[in-house]
């Protein structure tokens, strides 16, 4: 084989790889400083996301390409936020550590808490609820930390299980910071990550009865990033079942193969407190990326972010049955 034939090919490789290379850009008016939760409602091709701290609901509308935000009267803090199911205009909340439910139009500068759905830790005031999910049955997935003082040294969280008509049962105790959730039906798994343990856990998982059981670490960031102290918080998954790690402060997304627990994508950002990830978009092919801005970030810390061209494709949130 000549020189110039083996060039070619290698250039035409070079040609694709620009090509399928994938794109960061800032939604419009996204700030939030401590955004987090985000959801992607497929009957209302909207992104729903939460400012934290700022006790606010946040709704992306992809037709507009516009942010509507809404402070829920009354409320200091907004931990999640997932869409009702068969109740357009309701959301499951976390206030502090009661999930409340909201009553929201979409566009309306102000929410109203409706009553609350239940309560847990009632008499660990420095707690709070932080992230939750519904899984794929509708049921609700979320856990506690320290809210003030230091969470890495007082693992008083939980992790809770709750369906409707039921209790909020206790399926993980000694938790630092409990986060980012996924669930894989394909593989029958469900992924779970404690950010004061600085990794990925993967769990056998009934969906029949909700009911997850073996740990196993898939993901450590503590042997991937010794030095950076990066601290994994969201997660996401796509349709081959990879998974997408947000790290608070290392201005990374990381594509991780949860079978070889090998980086298969670095997805970077121009800001360090990356909290989260979700799939939406009308092919649910864009990856949108919340933010925050504690401890002074400079901008464009606490934006939104969309990523395209990734060549991947995941799930839509799953609405809270109650």
């Amino acid at each position: 084989m000549s020189l110039p034939s083996i060039l070619i090919p290698v250039a035409i490789a070079c040609l694709i790889g620009l090509t399928m290379s994938y794109k960061v850009e800032p939604l419009p008016d996204s700030f939030a400083g401590l955004g987090e939760g985000p959801h992607w409602d497929v009957a209302r091709q909207s992104l729903y996301y939460v400012d934290l701290e700022a006790g606010s609901l946040l709704r992306f509308d992809y037709a507009q390409n516009k942010v509507y935000k809404a402070k829920i009267e009354g409320e200091t803090l907004a931990g999640f936020v997932l869409p009702v199911e068969g109740r357009p205009q309701e959301f499951a909340v976390g206030c502090g550590r009661r999930v409340v439910i909201v009553n929201w139009d979409g566009v309306s500068t102000t929410a109203t808490v409706v009553r609350t759905l239940f309560e847990v830790q009632p008499l660990m005031d420095k707690n709070r609820l932080n992230d939750a999910k519904a899984d794929p049955r509708g049921r609700f997935f979320g856990g506690t930390m320290r809210y003030i003082g230091d969470e890495f040294e007082f693992r008083h969280g939980e992790l809770y299980r709750w369906e409707a008509g039921g209790q909020a049962s206790v399926i993980k105790g000694d938790v630092g910071i409990s986060n980012g959730l996924a669930w894989d039906v394909k593989a029958k798994k469900f992924y779970y990550i404690d950010t004061t343990d600085y990794e990925v856990k993967s769990y056998d998982y009934d969906f029949d009865t909700g009911v997850a059981t073996n740990p196993k670490v898939i993901f450590n960031l503590r042997k991937n990033s010794p030095k950076d102290h990066l601290l994994p918080d969201g997660l996401t998954i796509d349709t081959e079942g990879n998974l997408y790690v947000a790290t608070f402060n290392g201005a990374t997304i990381f594509k991780v193969n949860p079978n070889t627990g090998k980086i298969l994508l670095e997805i970077k950002f121009p800001t360090k407190q990356i909290t989260s990830a979700a799939f939406g978009g009308p092919n649910l092919d864009i990856l949108y990326v919340t933010t925050a801005a504690k401890f002074d970030q400079p901008a464009p810390a606490g934006t939104t972010y969309k990523v395209t061209g990734l060549n991947a494709t995941g799930y839509p949130g799953v609405n809270l049955k109650v």
